[in-house]
């Protein structure tokens, strides 16, 4: 589903739902969506594609929600970085990828970070998710909320102004939130 987006944040969430937690992704914009968060667009596709790049170049603050086939439980949240260069096929666009592609071609990226949600089946094509991965929908969910009403309530610097990340204006970020790691390319997409 594609959504009009405001200027401010954009979720862009991905995964297959059919595909048990693989849909963990879908999951969370969901959960998102029913919370109307004021300047916060939130999209759900399949895979990330080069189509996003105008939308990620538009946005102030970019957060990828995707599920994780090992890491951290119940989730990590990270940094991620603009990857230069067009080495990608329609098949394996990463969130550092897209970013470098936004970059390139409109001169721009913006702040950006990746939420990986600790899933654990992905082979089955069923839809629904495990339990476990459940209970980290949950966690992931919660606090990509909060960092949202945060970031909103801090206020956005602007498209692709910032490169630095601004956790002291959002209140959170990978180490406020206990969270290591810099998982930039995603879970299994």
């Amino acid at each position: 589903m594609r959504a009009k987006r405001p200027a401010g944040c954009l979720v862009l969430c991905f995964g297959n739902p059919a595909r048990e937690d693989d849909g963990l992704g879908p999951a969370v914009a969901e959960r998102l969506e029913k919370l109307k968060l004021e300047s916060v667009a939130v999209e759900s596709d399949y895979q990330l594609r080069v189509e996003d790049a105008p939308a990620v170049a538009e946005s102030a603050l970019l957060v990828f929600v995707d599920a994780a086939a090992a890491g951290e439980e119940p989730f990590s949240f990270s940094r991620v970085t603009p990857r230069p260069g067009l080495d990608y096929t329609t098949h394996s666009l990463g969130p550092g990828q897209l970013l470098g592609l936004a970059e390139e071609v409109f001169g721009r990226s913006p702040e950006s970070y990746l939420l990986a949600i600790r899933g654990y089946s992905f082979d089955l094509f069923e839809e629904g998710l495990t339990e476990r991965a459940q209970v980290n929908l949950e966690a992931a969910s919660d606090f990509l909320a909060d960092f949202l009403r945060r970031a909103a309530k801090a206020g956005a610097e602007g498209p692709g102004r910032s490169r630095r990340p601004s956790r002291e204006a959002a209140g959170l970020g990978r180490e406020a939130a206990g969270l290591g790691g810099d998982n930039a390319q995603g879970g299994v997409g």
